[in-house]
């Protein structure tokens, strides 16, 4: 797989004489994916055919085949006495999508500070968490309902180990112990069999999209992206150096006919099929195997990120779409920000076995890993039951918040705003009864009366056609705070009613 271009040499470029697919062709197809896909900008000096016949292992006659078929598709130029260069016509080939993140006509860069650099317009400043939780924050579980004396009953425990068990480097790809029992709770609790081999330990979910992203995307390359969908995951996504294409959600989850139609030759997928994020739909099975089927035919990867599937209240049992997997396409990413305290900077993600070995190897290379003290807390954490029984009374408690939050939305919301029943994760979801309301207005209206509310479209690409209203976090909150924060913001609706 072509990786990047650097000046006039090039990277490697995979040569595979095990498949029946010529090297003419093989080599070919790589420089011919550069050049359209942008890692190759227009102007960009290549080797000479003598020097990537010997970078590649090939014959000269080869590469010189090579070079005259991208001539001959007006994709390359030779300049006497100058060399071959990516001709100004290369942009115009390349394949133009509709929606894209990326500005028009802005070439992509082949340093990753440009990349980022380019990126910034397109990044969206993540949602802000205040430290003591208001009404209606959004993705902050319940600090006070967790079990912090077993905790640091655990932690000191830790710390009375032997100091060369304890103060040494921890494992880049997370400790074994942690990775063993995770596999254990996934299995039974979410329908994930995997091996302790497949899982990575992480600085957070966040770390995960970013390493995900930096090992299987090339610049230019297309992800599907749920619109409206989680801030974070795009950022890190755009800071790779991906073309995100906004894939519509419906009642169904993402739309993968629509994906279809505006990238078929993706190479990521993200979603949130367990509850999307922030519209809370269930991506319907259907809808799950159209989306591995397109992922298989295309040789695509899809990211699951299964923010706070631990948390559903209706007591149905719900898959991930990783426990579908047959075809190897799912990487699934966990968090325990959500069903632990988000301080602790402890996620973890699920490889398809075939990538093991190779993040792996690139975790062994560049990760210091995640500290060890920690992950031998939350090793200790799971494997006594706390994890578990924990999880059991925040479900508890978490509808019996959803439920009051619905009750007084019922009750003070009426004709305002159109809320939708709520059966899993920390938010809900409602949009606005009157189209002349605005949601900036609203935002900062309900700023100034004490509440934390975030418009569905701060999490869209592109917002046409998304309909307008409030993501309401109620997870932090007691019921008696929900009561009163719907009351206030039913007066900061009325008030901009129009």
């Amino acid at each position: 797989m072509v990786k990047r271009s650097s000046g006039e040499l090039l990277f490697s470029i995979a040569v595979d004489r095990s498949v029946d697919k010529s090297i003419t062709t093989q080599v070919y197809g790589a420089m011919h994916q550069m050049i359209l896909s942008g890692d190759l900008a227009a102007g960009k000096r290549l080797p000479s055919t003598r020097i990537l016949a010997k970078e590649l292992g090939i014959s000269r006659t080869t590469a010189m085949a090579v070079f005259e078929r991208l001539t001959s598709e007006g994709l390359i130029e030779s300049r006497t006495g100058s060399g071959s260069y990516i001709s100004s016509a290369a942009g115009a080939a390349r394949p133009r999508q509709p929606l894209l993140v990326d500005a028009p006509g802005l070439p992509m860069s082949a340093t990753l500070a440009d990349i980022i650099s380019d990126a910034s317009p397109r990044f969206l400043q993540r949602l802000s968490h205040p430290q003591t939780p208001r009404p209606f924050a959004t993705g902050l579980p319940d600090f006070k309902a967790f079990p912090l004396a077993t905790w640091a009953r655990l932690t000191a425990k830790h710390w009375r180990e032997p100091r060369e068990q304890i103060l040494g480097y921890s494992d880049p790809e997370g400790d074994p112990h942690l990775r063993a029992v995770l596999a254990e709770h996934l299995r039974s609790n979410r329908g994930i069999s995997c091996d302790p081999e497949q899982i990575f330990i992480v600085n957070g979910a966040q770390q995960a999209f970013d390493l995900i992203g930096r090992m299987l995307l090339n610049p230019g390359d297309f992800v599907w992206f749920e619109n409206p969908g989680a801030i974070g995951a795009r950022n890190s996504l755009i800071a790779c150096g991906a073309r995100m294409v906004p894939v519509p959600v419906d009642d169904e989850g993402l739309s993968v006919a629509e994906g279809l139609r505006l990238a078929p030759n993706f190479r990521l997928a993200f979603v949130t099929p367990s509850h999307q994020h922030p519209m809370g739909v269930e991506m319907s099975l259907e809808r799950r195997a159209e989306l591995l089927a397109a992922a298989i035919r295309h040789q695509a990867w899809i990211i699951e990120d299964d923010y706070d599937g631990e948390f559903r209240y209706d007591n149905r049992p719900l898959p991930t779409l990783k426990s579908g997997d047959a075809g190897e396409r799912v990487i699934y990413v966990g968090t325990f920000s959500k069903t632990m305290f988000p301080s602790l900077r402890l996620g973890f993600y699920i490889v398809p076995k075939p990538l093991a070995s190779v993040f792996k190897r690139i975790s062994g290379a560049f990760l210091q890993g995640v500290p060890s003290s920690i992950q031998a807390v939350m090793a200790a954490f799971i494997e006594e039951g706390h994890f578990a029984t924990h999880l059991r009374r925040m479900r508890e408690i978490y509808a019996e918040r959803h439920a009051a939050f619905h009750d007084a939305a019922q009750r003070h919301l009426g004709g305002l705003l159109n809320v939708k029943r709520s059966v899993a994760g920390f938010h809900v979801v409602g949009n606005f009864a009157s189209p002349a309301m605005d949601e900036d207005k609203i935002t900062s209206d309900a700023a100034n009366a004490g509440l934390v509310v975030s418009p569905i479209s701060r999490f869209c690409i592109d917002q046409a056609n998304v309909e307008r209203g409030l993501v309401l976090g109620v997870s932090a909150i007691d019921t008696r705070m929900i009561e009163e924060g719907v009351r206030t913001l039913a007066r900061v609706l009325e008030a901009n009613r129009g």
